[in-house]
């Protein structure tokens, strides 16, 4: 759980450098049936903050940890980019993409913290 924990951290720095926000933690690791522990869900304002917010993400977890995605959607129409790095999936949204699936209250037991977004 540590090693999910500080993926996480790395997670939301990388969107936090690129001004992602509505930063939303869902916890699903007690309910039965999930593909991951947790989903990190968040926001850019335009395509192209999608994209660099995903960009970032990628590069803060491969720089500190090594660790590579073992896949990554959804770039290229940068609407919403899922990368999956197995215990946790990140989820990168447009706003009305982001209220079109709703999938922070898709699993109605998980745990959500939500950060304060960074200036």
């Amino acid at each position: 759980m540590e090693e999910t924990k500080n993926l996480i951290a790395l997670i939301t720095k990388g969107i936090q450098d690129k001004k992602g926000h509505g930063i939303v933690i869902a916890d699903l690791s007690a309910i039965d049936g999930t593909i991951c522990r947790c989903f990190v869900i968040c926001q850019g304002n335009s395509p192209q903050q999608v994209e660099a917010i995903a960009e970032s993400v990628s590069d803060y977890v491969r720089e500190t940890t090594g660790e590579k995605p073992v896949n990554c959607a959804g770039l290229g129409n940068n609407q919403w980019v899922a990368i999956d790095y197995v215990d946790v999936i990140v989820h990168i949204f447009l706003p009305e993409t982001r209220a079109f699936y709703d999938i922070e209250h898709l699993w109605e037991d998980a745990r959500l913290t939500r950060l304060a977004d960074v200036d």
